[in-house]
């Protein structure tokens, strides 16, 4: 689902994400864990969501976990996403314990089933950004 450059819209890395977008980069799927209570956290941010820490560390997924919720797009949210309908949304829980919202490459959408293994691989766009994306694990 690459999108048109001038309707795409791409990543803006911030002091909280830059890590993980630096990952996604050299196609590593990156995390925080929390030094303090052993918390597994995504989206990143400054402290663990559990105790509050700041001992946070960035760790590397395997990038292997299974489907918890799905939905298939047939309507496009806005012009920049006309042409990718249909696209899949998933949410999947990773090895690692935690949690990501990402869109699904699949032939077959209909087939999808809650507690379906996934992989992650990355995908590089118009721009230049690189964004993981799923695909069915088997």
């Amino acid at each position: 689902m690459k999108l048109p450059d001038a309707l795409a819209p791409y990543p803006t890395p911030t002091a909280e994400t830059r890590e993980f977008w630096e990952g996604c980069a050299r196609h590593e799927l990156l995390f925080q864990r929390c030094g303090g209570c052993g918390a597994a956290q995504f989206y990143p941010r400054p402290v663990c969501v559990i105790c509050h820490t700041t001992e946070l560390v960035w760790e590397k997924s395997t990038g292997h976990g299974m489907i918890v919720s799905f939905t298939i797009v047939e309507r496009a949210p806005s012009t920049a996403f006309r042409k990718s309908v249909p696209y899949v949304l998933v949410l999947v829980d990773f090895a690692e314990g935690f949690r990501m919202m990402m869109n699904l490459r699949t032939d077959s959408p209909s087939d999808l089933r809650i507690g379906q293994p996934v992989s992650v691989f990355f995908e590089e766009q118009a721009n230049g950004s690189v964004l993981p994306q799923a695909r069915e694990h088997f």
